[in-house]
This record gives C-alpha cells, structure tokens and sequence, in this order.
C-alpha cells in the first residue's frame, strides 16, 4: 500500500485525532463571501471537498479582523454575524459527507489587505474603491506607488493577538477540529518574519528572535487558549511572493522551527515549491526536508505535486502528509484517482486561479 494511504495521528487535549491517510486538503481562498459571510458557494465547495477521501480537510484563510482579509470578498470570522454563517455552511456540508477532520486557517493579510480580486487585477484598492487602511511591522508598502501601511503599535499588537483569539474561540464554537495560524505567503506575520519589510527597532524588529516573536506570541496564546495538539501553523520559507525577501532565509526559517517545536503545536504545514525543473517524479533539495530534521511534530508539504512525488516525499523523509489544493479542486475523487493511478483532470476557474494580476503571476491565488 502506497505511504500516501496509511494513517497518522495527530495528539489533541480532546484525544488523538487519527487521520485515515496522508492527503491533505490545502486552504484555498474562494474570494466567494459577503461581509466575510460564507455564502452558498461554501457550502457546495466544502461539501464537495468533504466528500473527496481526504484524511484532513483546512478550511481557507479567515480573517481575523475586516482588515486582515487579502479581499472585500475573504472569508472572515470576527463576529456573531460571520461566525453563524460560518457554522450554519459548514454544519450542513458535515451533514452531507463522512466524517473529516476539518481546521480552519486564520489569518491577517496585513498590508496586502485590502486588495481586488485576482482576477480583478489583485491591486491595492483606493479607499474609493472600498479599501481601507491597511497594517504591517513597519511602513514599508509592497509596491513604490501604493500608499503607505500603518504602523502598528505595541498596543495594536496586543489587540491583534487577541483577535486571533476571539476568533480561534469562534472556530471551537463553529465545531472545527483545529486551526491553523497563516504564516505565510507575505501577509501579516510573514512580513513580520523577514527583514525586507520589517524594520523595527522595539522587539519585534531587528534580530531573527526579534522578528519571530510575533509568530512565538500568537502561537503560543492559541496554544493556551485551545490546548495543545489542536493550533497548527504554515510557513513558506521559499516564498518571495507579495515583495517579502530576508537575507536570510535559512537561518530565519531554522529557528522558525525550532521556536515551534517547543510549543506542541499538531503540525507544521510547509508551503514548498518544488525546485524548478523537478515537476513531476523529481524532488530536488527539499527545504520542507531539511526543517523535518528541526521540528519533530507532524510536517505537512504543500507543493505542485503529483502522485508519485508525493509517495517520493513520504518514502524520503521529507514529510509526514502531502496538501494538494488545485488538483484536490478538479478531481473531486483524487484520493480515488491517486489509488488507482488513474490521470488528473485540470481546471481553471476564477476561484482557484489568478489572472496575471501584478504580485500574482504564475502564482496559485486560492493557495492561502
């Protein structure tokens, strides 16, 4: 049997949640809701994707706050009025599919919030487009002519934790397994993380242990709110994308891990691509391989997969389950087709693709 189809377990304070396979569902940003409220269109979508085999199901990126989402259309959990349209979409894709774990990802776009649609260009909307005032680690925008973001303070760090943690406290009442911390893709703690676009000089700027502290606060918060075994968290440390550059990435990244490690958090999700020319059966140095070395709790590889380089990752080491999102999307029986080595269909819709949108290009849009 293939290591893609055996099971793995995950601790949780409410006991082991035991996956039936390694096949994980990336999150993948619909830019589908209203006001942040889960529409219709989430609930088709989840129940389709619940219904796929996958051993883990992550729910797409939620903002935190109106201004975390990357979109006016995202995902949001920061109210009784998201939070019940979150449940009532998702109860009922439950009800409609066999039992999947499901987390939640939460996020804070920090200064790419505030943008259009991918397919609408994926710019920095004007406050007469509907924008708004976005934040970061320091005023640093992603492109030379965009305004500038907003500082934040101390104090405005504080209040940030804390809605990560009135919306993780949403999540539990919404009936998620867990919920996975967005560290990735150059949004809020991503910027945070690199010294290309924080700048700080308090605590959370300067040194590598400086720049992750807000990564080790809101982890470790979440942590105590939620138990241990139920708070996950993705990192992309091959990542460029959105104008985030550090000098140094691996040193950034080692210790990134090694911070995580420490806080018993059910697994670490690396979005890693795949070096280029290795598509397919190929590996290549694998960065999610070198950081399984550092941090011993479950590594979830999010790449351009295929089956048998997925199986080549498992069988090397390299991770202990493989997300899929796109291919997840346009086969809906994927673990099915995996299975029998059967081809995979492709897909292009709006949703799961961007349209050459300036930040964007070649680039996955629904990955969050």
């Amino acid at each position: 049997m293939s290591l893609l189809f055996s099971s793995f377990t995950l601790s949780s304070p409410k006991g082991p949640l035991t996956l039936p396979n390694r096949i994980v569902i990336a999150p993948m940003c619909q830019y589908s809701a209203v006001n942040g409220e889960a529409q219709d269109w989430h609930l088709m979508h989840w129940g389709n994707l619940l219904n796929g085999g996958a051993g883990l199901f992550i729910i797409e990126a939620t903002g935190v706050t109106p201004e975390g989402r990357i979109t006016p259309a995202c995902l949001g959990l920061w109210d009784d009025r998201t939070e019940a349209a979150l449940k009532d979409k998702l109860s009922r894709a439950r009800k409609l599919a066999p039992a999947t774990p499901v987390f939640i990802q939460l996020a804070h776009a920090g200064r790419k919030a505030s943008s259009a649609t991918p397919w609408e260009g994926g710019q920095l909307l004007s406050l007469d487009q509907g924008g708004w005032e976005t934040l970061a680690p320091s005023a640093i925008p992603q492109l030379k002519d965009e305004r500038l973001p907003h500082e934040l303070s101390k104090t405005e760090l504080a209040d940030l934790i804390n809605a990560f943690v009135v919306a993780a406290q949403r999540a539990e009442r919404v009936g998620v397994d867990g919920i996975e911390l967005h560290g990735a893709h150059g949004y809020l703690i991503d910027q945070f993380l690199r010294d290309g676009t924080n700048q700080r000089t308090d605590q959370y700027g300067g040194s590598i242990e400086n720049r992750t502290r807000l990564l080790q606060e809101v982890t470790a918060t979440l942590v105590d709110v939620l138990g241990k075994g139920r708070v996950a968290v993705r990192l992309s440390p091959n990542d460029g994308i959105q104008g985030v550059d550090d000098s140094d990435t691996y040193a950034l990244f080692d210790h990134a891990a090694k911070v995580l490690n420490d806080l018993g958090i059910a697994f670490l999700e690396i979005r890693d691509p795949l070096p280029e020319g290795t598509f397919g059966s190929g590996l290549g140095p694998r960065r999610a391989g070198h950081l399984k070395t550092l941090f011993k709790g479950p590594l979830i590889d999010t790449a351009d997969y295929t089956a048998d380089s997925a199986i080549a990752a498992l069988a090397a080491g390299h991770a202990d389950g493989i997300a899929f999102g796109c291919p997840y999307i346009a086969n809906p029986d994927l673990v099915e087709r995996i299975a029998a080595g059967q081809p995979w269909a492709s897909s292009n819709p709006a949703q799961w693709y961007s349209q050459g949108a300036e930040g964007y290009t070649d680039y996955p849009a629904f990955n969050g």
